[in-house]
């Protein structure tokens, strides 16, 4: 009976979606130096870049205990790891894995954040919480509303403590978020709301 219950805890563990672009590493690094390493929690940063090769893979380690893994297709989503997205993909998530297919929006602002936030509030059970940083543009506003109604939380970072506060200021004005915060204080808060799960 134990068994089943701590696969049960660890099949709905939560999500944290992190979205940016411009400015947002600075932001990457303020939060997760901030979490703690074992909170139970996925980390799953969505940086919308189109072509240019990600390193944060390489960089954020420097700033957490936690793994930090570029996604490959199919790598299984785990907890207390930090999941970044590789370049010109969309990511998804089906059957408790990542999934990955060409970037459906190669010209233009890219709406990666928009279609991963998407993917979460059909296929994953656990608990949504929704981080939208710095960066230009608007990605992952259109998405914040169907976060919070399938009962996830949504946060903006304040957008005076942002580097590019374009997507912070499309996130609040879409009417769909919960709180508005440093990034430092958004670590306090997904402590707050996972403790209190």
């Amino acid at each position: 009976m134990k068994d089943i219950k701590s696969q049960s805890i660890v099949k709905n563990f939560p999500i944290v979606c992190v979205g940016g672009s411009a400015g947002g590493l600075d932001s990457y690094i303020r939060l997760l130096q901030n979490l703690p390493s074992d909170l139970g929690v996925a980390i799953v940063i969505v940086n919308h870049l189109r072509t240019v090769a990600t390193r944060l893979h390489e960089i954020l380690p420097d700033h957490t205990k936690m793994p930090v893994e570029l996604i490959t297709e199919k790598l299984v989503v785990e907890p207390n790891h930090v999941f970044i997205i590789p370049e010109k993909k969309d990511l998804h998530v089906l059957n408790k894995e990542f999934r990955l297919k060409p970037i459906s929006k190669p010209r233009g602002w890219p709406d990666v954040i928009t279609v991963f936030m998407r993917s979460l509030t059909e296929n994953w059970d656990g608990k949504l919480i929704a981080v939208i940083v710095s960066g230009y543009d608007g990605d992952g506003a259109d998405a914040l509303c169907g976060i919070k109604e399938v009962g996830g939380i949504t946060i903006a970072q304040k957008p005076d403590t942002a580097t590019q506060p374009d997507m912070p200021e499309s996130a609040i004005a879409s009417g769909c978020i919960d709180y508005i915060l440093s990034p430092e204080d958004i670590a306090i808060e997904i402590k707050r709301i996972v403790l209190a799960i």
